[in-house]
């Protein structure tokens, strides 16, 4: 991986560390708003707040995934690594759509 690759997957990758410390930290307000029992429409809309961030995660990771270790694959023209990445593409994107 060159410099600007590794770059480029380094700030997806720091962006994305930063949306899980937020989410982190609303998921320790939540646990607190349930142990005060408080609203539950409140309680909702901060788990909303951390859905919201884990998909923001989870898409600034994938872009940083395909401009990088997927980009790669595709230059070297490895056709068993393309369709191993192809197939590890898939099966998140699957997952993420359930």
């Amino acid at each position: 991986m060159n410099d600007q690759h590794s770059h480029t997957h380094s700030h997806h990758k720091e962006k994305s560390l930063l949306n899980f410390k937020k989410a982190h930290s609303h998921i320790a307000k939540i646990i607190k708003m349930i142990e005060e029992d408080k609203y539950c429409i409140d309680i909702m809309q901060q788990n909303l707040a951390v859905i919201g961030l884990l998909k923001s995660a989870h898409e600034t990771l994938m872009e940083g995934h395909l401009q990088s270790c997927f980009k790669q694959a595709v230059v070297s023209q490895d056709s068993t690594k393309q369709a191993e990445m192809t197939e590890e593409i898939l099966k998140v994107t699957k997952m993420y759509n359930k």
